[in-house]
């Protein structure tokens, strides 16, 4: 009996390590699809935000940051989200960009939290009619929030 007590334990501790052996290499490519894809999504949700920047899209700026959003600005300046929008928004915004290029971006998506760096150049139009450019290094914190990605922190520094 003692016998057969140990042989079961030992079937049913193997079947249960086939079971999770089995279940990890189902799971796990689709755990790196997920990512993949979250990793596009969250590469779309930038690029508009970019887009949004240029053109000073009130409606589109908000739809893409979260409520509780905190940008930092390479030379220390730091807006909550109503600032940032108020700063790209009309035309004589004194955030207002002629372009905006980015370059060499990363994404990586952990869960519900996006991290994202990259070059960031760009070309200001100040009000009094002054041209100003950046070279920066961004880091931004994207969160994802009923189905979509919204900006939740932006970090930059100089690169030059």
């Amino acid at each position: 009996m003692a016998q057969t007590k140990t042989n079961f334990t030992r079937r049913a501790a193997l079947v249960v390590a086939a079971a999770v052996l089995i279940a990890s290499t189902l799971v796990m490519p689709l755990q790196a699809a997920e990512t993949s894809g979250g990793a596009a999504a969250v590469a779309t949700a930038v690029e508009a935000l970019r887009a949004a920047m240029v053109a000073g899209d009130e409606k589109e700026l908000n739809a893409l940051t979260n409520d509780h959003l905190t940008y930092g600005h390479s030379h220390g300046m730091l807006q909550d989200k109503a600032a940032f929008v108020k700063y790209l928004v009309g035309p004589k915004a004194p955030g207002k960009f002629k372009w905006i290029k980015i370059s060499n971006q990363t994404v990586d998506v952990v869960g519900k939290i996006a991290l994202v760096r990259h070059n960031f150049d760009a070309e200001n139009e100040l009000p009094d009619g002054k041209i100003t450019k950046a070279h920066i290094l961004v880091l931004q914190v994207w969160k994802k929030q009923k189905g979509s990605w919204k900006l939740l922190a932006r970090q930059a520094c100089p690169l030059d």
